[in-house]
């Protein structure tokens, strides 16, 4: 049975996101358990996150789930904004609410960690072609 889709798809985030995620070479798109995944050969960036509080599940649809450094990771995690979601945490995964005022240049910056985390390095190696060195 497929799950329900868990974000709007006319989401204004969810366009932003898009954009930069599908900008990333070798980059789809797909729906994984309700949510919008951004993947090559494995998920870079998920839009939508649970939290549990209190033994429930708290949604949070507007927020990016990365996989970044360990370090980045900490460091996110010292933000109110940005917690380790259901699931995927124990992974290194990190959510971060996407509300208004996103700084839409760190949005990038973090899905292009993620990306760089698990992507090939053949895909790796074209974006940093197209950026003109290295990352």
């Amino acid at each position: 049975m497929a799950h329900p889709l868990m974000v709007d798809p006319e989401s204004h985030v969810l366009t932003r996101l898009r954009g930069i995620c599908l900008s990333l070479p070798g980059a789809a798109e797909k729906t994984s358990h309700g949510h919008p995944a951004f993947y090559t050969q494995r998920v870079f960036a998920y839009l939508g996150a649970s939290i549990k509080v209190d033994g429930a599940y708290e949604r949070h649809p507007e927020a990016l789930v990365v996989k970044p450094h360990p370090d980045e990771a900490r460091a996110l995690l010292e933000e109110p904004r940005c917690f380790r979601p259901a699931y995927l945490g124990p992974a290194g995964w990190v959510a971060v609410d996407l509300e208004a005022g996103t700084d839409w240049t760190e949005v990038a910056e973090l899905v292009e960690e993620s990306y760089r985390a698990t992507a090939p390095r053949r895909l790796v190696a074209e974006l940093d072609t197209r950026r003109g060195g290295t990352a």
